[in-house]
């Protein structure tokens, strides 16, 4: 890709850097060293009232070295190599980047206010809410203010998770207990288990005793395992750092928890846990090298891509962007739609409805299997949802 090409010039900007400071630094110490030594030499002789003269030669001698050090070449070596590196990673930047990006995309009409209010939300979801109130003032919308406040409760658990404090979490999991169990989620619990460990790492095995009997107990019928190991922990109470059971100390348990809070605090509000301008962007960013290349052969070859039901080439934009599957049909090699979703048939194999109803010729006679000699019936087959 070319984005990795770019970084890799971009790194070889970074090194070059980096050598020519360097040896910048080894340069100048070196002339300093030098003069330091000259200025020694000099006041030794004032000392034993000796003449200018001696002061003339020692001059000479620094004179000397340094035409034999030739800093300024050392330094221009240096500096061209950065120079050269630095002149290929702007002639790349401006081969990557067309300032025209317009032909890469179809003209879609969109509402401003819509717009508007997706830049607000990611303001606020990404915790910049002096910038998303700037941005509301100055564009007239004030759709996102309801979720401003509940991002700004998001962002003050997190805050006060970040100095070990769990009790802004623990009201707010308590809260939402039923919510967090229907997603599946143990939040809560992992957030009594940290603080039962931070009660426990501060010397009060009797607290931490109280402290599970009080919140613990309710968990203990479905986690029995995890409870035990909690237990076991009072054992250690001084030393947990040096037992079997230190890795409840590890830091990634907060770490791991805050991502997790985030995920449900977003799931509850009906919004995705990463912000979707940020994921659109970076999507976007990642596939518009391949679409102008696109752009440009299709033009040469005088058609219009944006026309097309189907791009004629594959966008690459990674899996972390792909957040449903794309059925092709083996068949019609085509896409599944709305229209034309995958059907499953009694043997496991899976085609499109449209092939179905060729194969069956839209009537209730069996046909055979593209893939295997089984043989089945339209009826038969299950429309797959994904």
């Amino acid at each position: 890709m070319e984005l990795d090409s770019l970084r890799e010039a971009f790194d070889r900007v970074i090194e070059k850097r980096a050598s020519s400071s360097a040896k910048a630094q080894e340069v100048i110490d070196q002339i300093v060293s030098e003069v330091e030594q000259a200025i020694t030499k000099m006041q030794m002789m004032n000392t034993d009232s000796m003449g200018s003269a001696d002061h003339s030669s020692i001059l000479a001698e620094l004179k000397a070295k340094f035409n034999e050090l030739a800093p300024l070449n050392q330094l221009e070596g240096c500096q061209k190599e950065l120079n050269v590196a630095l002149s290929k990673y702007l002639k790349l930047l401006e081969k990557s980047f067309s300032p025209d990006i317009s032909k890469a995309y179809r003209n879609v009409d969109f509402e401003a206010s819509t717009i508007n209010s997706i830049i607000a939300n990611h303001f606020y979801r990404q915790g910049l809410f002096d910038l998303g109130d700037s941005f509301v003032r100055e564009c007239g919308e004030s759709d996102g203010a309801h979720l401003k406040l509940q991002f700004q409760e998001m962002y003050s658990i997190l805050e006060a998770m970040q100095v070990r404090n769990l009790q802004c979490a623990l009201s707010w999991a308590a809260k939402n207990h039923d919510q967090l169990l229907q997603n599946g989620s143990m939040l809560e619990l992992k957030l009594h288990q940290l603080q039962f460990v931070e009660i426990l790492t501060k010397g009060s095995r009797d607290e931490a005793l109280k402290y599970a009997r009080t919140h613990l107990v309710p968990f203990a019928s479905l986690h029995k395992a995890e409870i035990q190991k909690l237990m076991a922990c009072l054992l250690w109470a001084d030393r947990l750092d040096q037992s079997p059971y230190a890795e409840f100390m590890s830091s990634t348990h907060w770490e791991k928890l805050a991502e997790e809070l985030t995920h449900q605090f977003c799931s509850l509000l009906g919004q995705s846990s990463e912000s979707p301008l940020g994921v659109a962007v970076s999507a976007g960013f990642q596939g518009l090298p391949t679409l102008l290349k696109l752009t440009t052969v299709m033009a040469a070859k005088k058609q219009e891509w944006q026309a097309m039901k189907q791009l004629p080439v594959p966008i690459d934009i990674g899996p972390e962007f792909q957040y449903h599957s794309v059925f092709v049909c083996p068949v019609l090699r085509e896409q599944s739609s709305d229209e034309n979703p995958p059907m499953l048939m009694p043997c496991g194999h899976v085609v499109s409805k449209q092939s179905i109803m060729k194969l069956s010729k839209s009537s209730s006679r069996p046909f055979k299997c593209p893939y295997c000699p089984s043989e089945a019936v339209a009826s038969q087959c299950k429309q797959l949802h994904f």
